[in-house]
This record gives structure tokens, sequence and C-alpha cells, in this order.
């Protein structure tokens, strides 16, 4: 009974001594993994001292201690603004990130309405638009086009006057009339028939019209009221 005891004791004692030995290996390790980085630390800094005294000795006369001073001094007075900065341009970074995917989608959008222009023929239009310019500059001097603009006004109200109401269908129904007119001319017109012709009402007042029309058109100032035409009588 005590042998078992005492081999438990001994057990015990063996196991603690296992944790302790483990613990020492550990440590051990510890160190020399800090020794490793100690000297890759060092190799690491004589290199960048060789680097920073050869770099320096190259900027020794541009360059002096107290403006290394100056330099050191600045951006420690601007720290603040530095963070600032920083803390800026990652407010930037979160904005493009999250602005990328309603940018695909726009560049999406974009070329989907540029597409549905061109099957449309917007762009065969402003290609035919072009040339269409072309062929005006190349048609036209420059001449013609200062005598354009000193007259644009004229024209303007020209077409301001011709695309009123009342003178569009006025045009309208002259070419009604003229499209259902279906007028044949007889070879032999004698001219005792001709002036019974302009004896006839209808020509008369058509006679009558123009004759009026060419008087106002002469003498009649823009603004005079219309004049109240007269069919001769019989």
């Amino acid at each position: 009974m005590e042998e078992a005891k005492l081999q438990q004791q001994i057990d015990a004692l063996n196991g603690k001594l296992d944790i302790i030995l483990e613990e020492i290996s550990h440590q051990q390790r510890h160190r020399r993994e800090m020794e490793d980085l100690k000297d890759d630390l060092m190799r690491v800094g004589h290199d960048l001292y060789k680097t920073a005294v050869e770099e320096l000795e190259e900027i020794h006369d541009e360059v002096s201690t107290g403006d290394i001073a100056f330099l050191g001094k600045k951006l420690l007075r601007n720290v603040n603004n530095i963070t600032q900065t920083f803390e800026q341009l990652e407010n930037v970074k979160g904005f493009l990130e999250d602005f990328a995917p309603v940018s695909r989608q726009l560049s999406l959008d974009i070329m989907r309405r540029l597409h549905e222009m061109d099957q449309k023929g917007y762009f065969e239009f402003m290609r035919e638009g072009s040339r269409m310019m072309d062929n005006v500059v190349t048609s036209f001097s420059a001449e013609d086009v200062r005598n354009l603009g000193d007259n644009v006004v004229t024209i303007l109200n020209t077409v301001k006057n011709l695309t009123q109401p009342d003178m569009l269908q006025a045009i309208d129904n002259a070419l009604g009339v003229y499209k259902k007119l279906d007028i044949t001319v007889d070879e032999d017109i004698s001219l005792t028939k001709l002036i019974r012709e302009l004896n006839t009402p209808e020509v008369k007042r058509g006679l009558a019209f123009m004759l009026e029309f060419l008087k106002n058109l002469a003498n009649t100032p823009r603004d005079a009221a219309p004049r109240t035409l007269t069919t001769p009588s019989n």
C-alpha cells in the first residue's frame, strides 16, 4: 500500500517536472526568437542608418538640421490637420465604395439609352444634319451669312406671319382647292369666248380680288385696315 502511494507521488512529481521542463523549453524558444528578432532589427536598423547617411550626404548642402527640425515642428503643430485630412480621405474612399454600384447602374442606363437612341435613328439623323450643315457652309459665303444676319428679323417676322393660324388655314384651303381642280382647256379658244368668260361673276370676283391685292401690296401700310371688295355689277 505504501509502495503504491509512493509511486503515485513519484508520478505526480514527474508530471510537474514535465510541465516545468516544457515551460523552460518554451522560455528558451521564446528567448531565441527574441534574439533572432533583435539581430534582424539590428541588421535592418544598420541598413536604414547606412542608407539614411548616404541619402543625407547627397542633400546635406541643400538641407540643414534646422530645416529638418522646423519640418518636425511643423508636422507636430499640424497633427490635427493631418488627422482630419486622413479622415476625409477615408470618407471619400467610403463614398466611392458606396457610389460604385450606383455608378455601374448609371453607366448601364446611359448605355441602354444610347442604344435606344441609335435604334430610333437619332445618331443617323445627327450625321445627316452634320452633312446638311456642311452643304450649307460650302454653299454660302461669309457675305451671304452677313446679309442673313442683317435680315434675320425680317425673315423671322415673315415666318411668324406665315405660321399664324388664319394664314395656315388660308394656305391649306388654297392647296385643297388646287388639288380638286380639274381644268381642261380647249385647243381652239376664240377671243369672243374669252370676253364672255370675263363677264362671268366668278371671273369678276377673281380679277377684283387680284387687283385689290396688288393695290394693297403696293400702297397700303402694314397696319392699315383691310378694304372691302365690291364686285362690279353686270
